[in-house]
């Protein structure tokens, strides 16, 4: 059995993240009524192609170097090394990430003809943002290398925070989707600034050697098509979408997808931290912790995911009547459960994920999303009939395929005894909760706050009549909250 301490700790630093993933979600939502309420739904749909375009190229840029620095330097304590490691990657990823901005710029009449409503400023800001966030993404990820995850909040915090300050401030007072834009490079440009002397504090500069890199690329290279083909999986539909139906059609179908990835709240803090630690106890030969985290992980991800899918499923209409115009609701609402439903599949494969990474497995990720790629080429076929449904229907099918694949695959390296029987309690006392919503369907604000509440505590309730969670781990949970309640007084 793992020792105590070593889990109350890593259950500690799931519930900083978990707070601080919370309030980047917020900002998240609270964006949303700002930017639909303030801007026409075709240029709210630019700006949903501005950060689907933003996600992709800098996933490319980074060439697979954040995952790769929790592998290689996450269980390193040499300083020397350390610096030629990191900054060895920082200067492949600087290198690659001005090319590929200066590709747009050379490109961008004809990208902004495509994809952007023929804007072409709204190209040339993104392709600046391109460069700051490549860097940014592996500047962030040192801090949850090296488990300094309270400045990892801190500096997550004040990204989010800052760019939504900026947004607004620009959406409000109807500077237009231009100056929206602009705040969101603003804040790329403060944050590398303030990472990047964050790093140099902390381990110093060193002109790199390149020492490692041919290992760092073997490794890091094969994630990129998996990167890519997560992207293709994850946001292409909103570049079919728009070049099919239109910008104002990805208006529609955002707010809906935002909703449903929500799920994914509840696995971002295990997706961090589960990759800076694990590393520890695989290259230790602690099979049995190793396996323990895993196993835990999956299931309290899915004792809070899989009633939160029922919840926001029934709930999308009024939740984005009041978030969105009722326009994007009526039209929308219905893309959330199909979402919803792909977000838990997602959250339980980067859980799992992490035993393949471990084997060094990384061309086996690439083609399993390769594989939910193509599948996601349906769009191309299904969206000018069926619209932005199909688009969603497309996205869970890619999910539920790379998730069995996933599963299957990571069972030739680790034999886990997860216990299942859970599964059936949770989902039959989310059915119930369910039925008390559909009987009082909410219609406003309050009563939608209200039902919301009330449903939580009938499904919690529940679970403990289903001894869905035993007493031991209750008490264990009791002593939890004390402690990380004096951590956080002192």
């Amino acid at each position: 059995m793992i020792h105590l301490e070593r889990y109350k700790l890593f259950v500690k630093r799931i519930g900083l993240l978990g707070v601080t993933n919370f309030l980047v979600a917020l900002n998240t939502i609270i964006l949303i009524p700002i930017l639909t309420k303030n801007l026409v739904a075709s240029d709210f749909g630019i700006w949903i192609q501005v950060n689907t375009t933003f996600f992709l190229i800098t996933s490319i840029a980074n060439l697979g170097f954040p995952y790769t620095m929790l592998r290689f330097l996450s269980a390193e304590n040499n300083r020397e090394k350390i610096q030629e490691g990191f900054y060895s990657m920082a200067a492949l990823i600087l290198l690659v990430s001005f090319i590929i901005s200066i590709i747009l710029i050379i490109f961008s009449k004809e990208i902004a003809g495509i994809l952007f409503d023929g804007n072409v400023t709204v190209v040339i800001i993104t392709a600046i943002a391109v460069f700051f966030g490549s860097l940014n993404s592996l500047f962030i990820d040192f801090f949850i290398t090296f488990r300094q995850m309270k400045k990892y909040a801190l500096l997550l915090l004040f990204q989010t925070y800052l760019s939504l300050l900026l947004i607004s401030y620009f959406a409000i007072s109807g500077r237009g989707i231009i100056m929206i834009i602009l705040g969101f490079l603003i804040t790329q440009i403060i944050i590398f600034f303030v990472m990047i002397l964050t790093v140099f504090s902390e381990i110093g500069f060193k002109i790199p050697k390149f020492n490692n890199i041919k290992e760092y690329l073997n490794f890091s290279v094969p994630t990129i098509p998996s990167n890519l083909s997560n992207w293709i999986v994850e946001s292409s539909d909103r570049y079919v979408i728009v070049i099919m139906l239109g910008t104002t059609f990805v208006a529609y179908y955002s707010p809906g997808y935002t909703i449903g990835m929500a799920i994914l709240l509840f696995s971002t803090p295990l997706a961090v931290i589960l990759p800076s630690i694990l590393p520890k106890y695989y290259e230790n030969g602690q099979i049995e912790e190793l396996k323990y985290f895993i196993n835990y992980s999956l299931k309290y991800f899915l004792l809070v995911s899989i009633p939160t899918v029922f919840v926001i499923s029934l709930l999308s209409k009024p939740i984005l009547m009041i978030l969105t115009t009722q326009e994007i609701a009526l039209n929308g609402y219905l893309v959330t459960p199909f979402i919803a439903l792909s977000a838990l599949l997602f959250g339980i494969y980067g859980i799992i994920m992490n035993l393949i990474i471990l084997e060094k497995k990384t061309k086996a990720i690439g083609s399993i999303w390769t594989i939910a790629a193509i599948i996601s080429l349906l769009n191309i076929i299904l969206v000018p009939y069926f619209g932005i449904i199909a688009a969603a229907a497309v996205t869970l099918l890619s999910y539920s395929v790379s998730f069995i694949i996933t599963l299957q695959y990571s069972r030739k390296f680790f034999e886990f005894n997860f216990d299942y029987s859970f599964i059936p309690k949770s989902i039959l006392a989310s059915i119930i909760m369910s039925i008390m919503i559909i009987l009082v369907y909410p219609k406003g604000f309050l009563s939608l706050i209200i039902i919301s509440g009330v449903s939580i505590l009938t499904y919690i309730l529940l679970i403990l009549i289903m001894n869905v969670v035993n007493k031991k781990e209750l008490e264990f949970f009791k002593e939890l909250i004390i402690t990380y309640r004096d951590e956080i007084k002192y």
